[in-house]
């Protein structure tokens, strides 16, 4: 997936969730849009690099998007969390994620389960169904651990919910780990910020549901799918 032209500047505060406040270059101060809900602890602080894309779409009120920030270890992080599911998609198809193919299009945003909710990836292979549901982990720890969630996710127990279900039922069920941060070099539960969401996702796992770990590579030009990364069951 290739950026386009990006611009650079300092962040100022981020703030309001979805907004943040950035200085260019050119001294300039600018109001961005942050594609990101998540606490984003470690690559929210004031002053750190970033570079932002800029929209043509005239009805946006903002027109650059925050895409990338250099952390205070001088590492790379993507904090657009909605590109983890295209990453992933196009890393599927691309022949990157040994461990899940498809042999008709992959679907997405497909409603299922009990619980009202929306499959992000929805695979067919050989006539088997398998299910997706994808997570962007850039919280960076000590140790190049990464842990998932970065705040108190109640959504995401629903989801883990219901990909048991998908297993019980006699689908394929996967959670996918999207790393976009270049330090991590393992994942985990957050035990420690959401344990209810860390024992549950134990019990995924102990019903089956497969639990797959990738991160990302990414320069100023693009961003891709590259290889596997370890996963624990818990927080060390």
């Amino acid at each position: 997936m290739r950026f386009p032209e990006l611009i650079e500047g300092r962040l100022l505060k981020r703030y309001k969730r979805f907004l943040a406040d950035v200085r260019l270059l050119d001294g300039s101060e600018i109001t961005v849009h942050c594609p990101n809900t998540g606490a984003m602890t470690g690559c929210a602080e004031p002053g750190s690099r970033v570079w932002l894309s800029t929209s043509d779409n005239p009805k946006r009120k903002y027109a650059q998007t925050w895409e990338l920030v250099e952390t205070q270890e001088g590492e790379r992080a993507s904090i657009h969390s909605a590109k983890a599911n295209a990453l992933v998609k196009e890393g599927i198809e691309q022949g990157v994620v040994a461990e899940l193919s498809a042999d008709t299009p992959i679907k997405t945003e497909v409603k299922y389960g009990e619980e009202g909710s929306r499959i992000d990836l929805l695979l067919k292979t050989q006539g088997q169904s398998c299910f997706v549901e994808i997570k962007s982990v850039t919280l960076k720890l000590e140790n190049g651990l990464g842990v998932f969630p970065d705040a108190v996710t109640e959504r995401g127990r629903k989801h883990l919910r219901e990909l048991i279900n998908v297993k019980n039922d006699g689908h394929r069920a996967v959670l996918f780990f999207c790393v976009q941060h270049s330090g991590i070099q393992c994942v985990a539960p957050a035990d420690r910020i959401d344990p209810k969401y860390a024992e549950t996702l134990r019990q995924a796992m102990a019903a089956g549901v497969e639990i797959l770990a990738y991160r990302v590579q990414m320069d100023l030009e693009c961003i891709e799918l590259k290889d596997s990364l370890p996963v624990l069951d818990r927080q060390p």
